[in-house]
């Protein structure tokens, strides 16, 4: 039998366009771009990367689906180069690769406006569970993904649990009550890795400092099989049936903050590569928090990220 190792990143595979902009015009008005940029954006590269990133040992897998086009290219050129292993990834002829145009504010507010392209049309049968060797596969984003959101998410996962190979999943943070078509897929996932307001919408209750606590546990009611973990700008936390830990956010120097994109993926990241190598509670929060500190140093989602030593390093230089 093979050995199974490393991670499989499923879902979401695009394109960012990245404009920063010096301020939101109201309607009718203009403003300046300051700078353009074009980086990978969507669960797969920047789990993908974030992973290679922190563990370089690390087998990580991708698996998702591009166009025949330029932005495809460019999207497994950049996951190759960072030493993902894109042979798993579906291109279609008759698709566009999927993109974000990104109008942030320099260190503040962004806003996202999605194409989407080949990622509408990605679902089960695009993961090929014979050739992956992965020990964990994470899935995301829900709520972005319409053949996942439609059953394909779910069919996935509990294939996955079939082979052996533990679960996680990750959302997309929404204003609606779709949220629903997760609440199945839940007592297939081992490890729950979302913020405040997607965990507050899964578990029918206002995200509040006060309910985080009682919304990390009802999580786990509704069948999440080992771990909660739930980012807001505050704190993390980490739940499981043996209890809750909570790590409060490092209060980091004006100016430190270059851009957000992709700082939920980051904090992700982290949690991944602590919870295989059987972290505890605690541990996998620093890190996970450690990963998305550096990650706030650059425009885009992992130019800022760092081996593990070297970001825990760094986020112990503040006060928390």
């Amino acid at each position: 039998m093979t050995k199974r190792e490393g991670i499989a990143v499923v879902g979401t595979l695009l394109v960012d366009n990245l404009y920063e902009i010096f301020a939101y015009p109201a309607e009718g008005e203009l403003t300046k771009i300051r700078s353009v940029s074009l980086a990978c954006g969507g669960l797969v590269p920047n789990n993908g990367i974030g992973l290679k990133k922190i563990a370089p040992t690390l087998p990580v897998f991708a698996v998702g689906k591009v166009g025949q086009d330029d932005a495809g290219k460019h999207a497994l050129r950049v996951m190759r180069d960072a030493g993902v292993d894109v042979s798993a990834v579906t291109v279609s002829e008759g698709d566009r690769t999927s993109f974000t145009d990104v109008m942030s504010v320099g260190g503040g507010q962004r806003t996202f406006f999605t194409y989407p392209g080949a990622c509408a049309t990605f679902g089960a049968s695009d993961v090929p569970f014979d050739e992956l060797t992965c020990e964990m596969l994470h899935l995301g984003y829900f709520l972005l993904l319409d053949k996942v959101d439609a059953g394909d998410g779910l069919a996935i996962l509990k294939e996955a649990k079939a082979r052996g190979i533990k679960t996680s999943i990750d959302l997309v943070s929404e204003n609606s009550d779709r949220y629903a078509v997760v609440l199945p897929c839940l007592p297939y996932v081992d490890n729950l890795i979302i913020n405040e307001l997607e965990a507050g919408k899964l578990a029918g209750m206002a995200p509040t400092d006060e309910n985080l606590n009682a919304i990390a546990n009802k999580l786990l009611d509704l069948g999440v099989r080992e771990r909660v973990i739930i980012h807001q700008p505050s704190l993390g936390l980490c739940a499981t049936r043996e209890g809750i830990v909570r790590l409060p956010s490092c209060k980091l120097p004006k100016g430190y903050v270059v851009g957000k994109t992709g700082a939920g993926d980051a904090f992700c990241s982290g949690a991944l590569v602590a919870i295989r190598e059987g972290a505890t509670p605690l541990e996998i929060l620093e890190l996970a928090e450690a990963a998305a500190v550096a990650s706030l140093t650059a425009a885009d989602a992992t130019s800022g990220l760092l081996e593990k030593s070297a970001l825990l390093e760094n986020i112990r230089k503040f006060d928390r």
